[in-house]
């Protein structure tokens, strides 16, 4: 029986750096092979991060391993330039092309065999079969083998049916020898070959600059991923604090509010058990009133002078003393002036509350995760237009629907989403997602709000829970939302930012400097409908636009 012979593939031979055979090989510790300069060359790329790592599997290396010639993968290498390549398996002999898979050029036949190689000289693709000649016959070893590719056309020039082998630096373009000499004649010519190798270097700087701007993105991640673990932490804390806190406070009002109900019903029971004491004696006195009146009323009637007499004399003697204190009550609410103490604590606990709540929903608007800048916001613009079916009559709408002016009265025809009592007017484009715009303004104020569709249209933007407004002004900026008014301090720009994200309930208002953003005030909330951008005037011939950031 014979003994069936070793099959090679070329391909387990090549470097996976420059996939051309291997050339004076090398092996690292993890197994995998390469040309000696392509590995060499691939570390030196890599010397400014202090880690080496294989093309391959991507195990890294600490040091930098010290490269040994594999003599025996050498050997083999040189057997297979010798016999010209390795010996196909039969199966591949007659392997036919699938599909998406490039054919060979000189196959017959209703069904081609898969190309394994293309010549850059012959400007053919090869089955295993027909490329035997280039090994075989001596004048044929020297072409240009590459692997089999679907895309050879494009490697020729269609003027002249050659190959693309010079760069015309003039045109920017591939072109063969023959361009050179008639339609880019006298332009900038190099080979291929050659602009290859700058673009090469320019390749290498910029896929190390990638490479450095994805660590930093990285690094940046990182940060950020810890800014929000962090920003988790410290939101719970803060919610944990100022919950024991309230807790602490709803206490002190129910221990003080105890406290004077014990107060009163001490009083209370006081003061009703000196009454009940003097209501005691009263009756008791009283009592001895009406016997003592009865004893005089029965004397007084009798007819025994004798008797009259010898009696008169001891009930005289226990006559009403002048001495017992006459007990006056007057008519008077004794607690009346508790509840009114009580309920102007209350008045002013609110009135602190209220100022001092602003000052808290400020300070938790102004916590955020990161600083956005101009450039992290812009691609989040969106194009808005403002609606003339919903604009007050006296507002006149220009630049494609964009910028607004307050003046005299316009043509406007009846509809019944039109603003009817103040000058205001919304966009038609409804907003849910991350949404950013800029507004320029000009005259004595403006309002820049965003609100629900279905707001009544004799509202005014803010004096409502369905609008948010801020209100600019040459003197400064206030924020309003359901007619509470918020003092804003930011730099007095002629431009606004607004940043939009519905998902997460925040409203953000920016004074826009140049390219430069200033937080003016942010709104954290649950948005429970779409959102449409307003823009609202209270004098004639002030104007806002909405700016075209694209």
């Amino acid at each position: 029986m014979a003994q069936q012979g070793v099959v090679l593939d070329q391909d387990q031979f090549c470097c996976s750096v420059c996939l051309d055979l291997l050339k004076d090989p090398v092996t690292l510790p993890c197994g995998h092979s390469y040309c000696s300069s392509c590995i060499e060359g691939y570390w030196d790329q890599d010397e400014q991060k202090g880690v080496y790592s294989c093309p391959q599997c991507r195990q890294s290396f600490t040091l930098r391993p010290a490269l040994k010639r594999n003599n025996m993968l050498a050997e083999v290498v040189e057997k297979l330039k010798e016999t010209g390549g390795a010996q196909a398996a039969p199966s591949e002999l007659t392997s036919p092309a699938g599909p998406g898979e490039g054919t060979c050029d000189l196959c017959t036949g209703p069904r081609k065999q898969r190309a394994l190689k293309s010549c850059l000289v012959c400007l053919l693709s090869y089955c295993q079969t027909h490329l035997q000649p280039h090994y075989q016959i001596p004048k044929m070893k020297n072409h240009k083998l590459v692997e089999a590719t679907s895309g050879l056309q494009e490697m020729i020039c269609s003027s002249h049916d050659k190959l693309l082998e010079v760069f015309c630096r003039t045109d920017q373009e591939c072109i063969c020898y023959l361009c050179t000499m008639e339609e880019h004649k006298g332009h900038d010519t190099v080979s291929a070959k050659t602009e290859r190798k700058e673009k090469q270097d320019k390749l290498v700087l910029s896929q190390q600059e990638v490479q450095h701007r994805v660590q930093q993105r990285e690094k940046e991640l990182k940060e950020l991923q810890q800014a929000v673990e962090s920003f988790k932490r410290s939101g719970q804390a803060a919610v944990e604090d100022s919950e024991r806190i309230f807790t602490e406070l709803i206490r002190s009002i129910e221990r003080r509010r105890s406290e004077v109900k014990d107060l009163i019903r001490a009083q209370q029971g006081a003061a009703v058990s000196q009454a009940e004491g003097l209501r005691e004696i009263l009756e008791q006195e009283i009592a001895e009133l009406r016997r003592r009146d009865a004893e005089l009323e029965k004397l007084s009637h009798t007819e025994d002078n004798i008797h009259f007499l010898q009696n008169y004399q001891s009930l005289s003697r226990t006559s009403v003393s002048s001495d017992v204190p006459s007990i006056s009550v007057h008519p008077l609410q004794y607690f009346k002036h508790v509840p009114e103490m009580v309920s102007e604590l209350r008045d002013k606990l609110e009135e602190l509350i209220q100022i001092e709540w602003s000052n808290i929903s400020t300070t938790v608007s102004t916590v955020d995760v990161f600083l956005p800048t101009r450039a992290d916001l812009l691609p989040y613009s969106c194009q808005l237009t403002l609606d003339p079916n919903i604009a007050h009559t006296h507002l006149s709408l220009s630049e494609e629907n964009r910028k607004v002016t307050q003046l005299e009265k316009q043509p406007y025809p009846d509809h019944p989403e039109r603003f009817t009592r103040s000058c205001q007017v919304l966009c038609r484009e409804a907003l849910s997602g991350r949404c950013y715009w800029e507004v320029e303004w000009s005259g004595k104020y403006v309002n820049i709000a965003v609100s629900y569709k279905d707001i009544f249209r004799t509202d005014v933007f803010g004096n409502n829970n369905k609008s948010w407004r801020l209100l600019c002004t040459s003197g400064g900026y206030r924020f309003t939302h359901n007619s509470v008014k918020t003092a804003v301090s930011g730099p007095q720009s002629s431009r606004v930012g607004v940043y939009l994200d519905h998902k997460a309930g925040t409203l953000s208002f920016y004074s826009v400097v140049s390219d430069t953003l200033t937080l003016l005030h942010r709104v954290q909330t649950t948005f429970t409908q779409t959102l449409y951008p307003g823009l609202g005037f209270g004098n004639h011939g002030a104007s806002a636009e909405i700016v075209k950031l694209w």
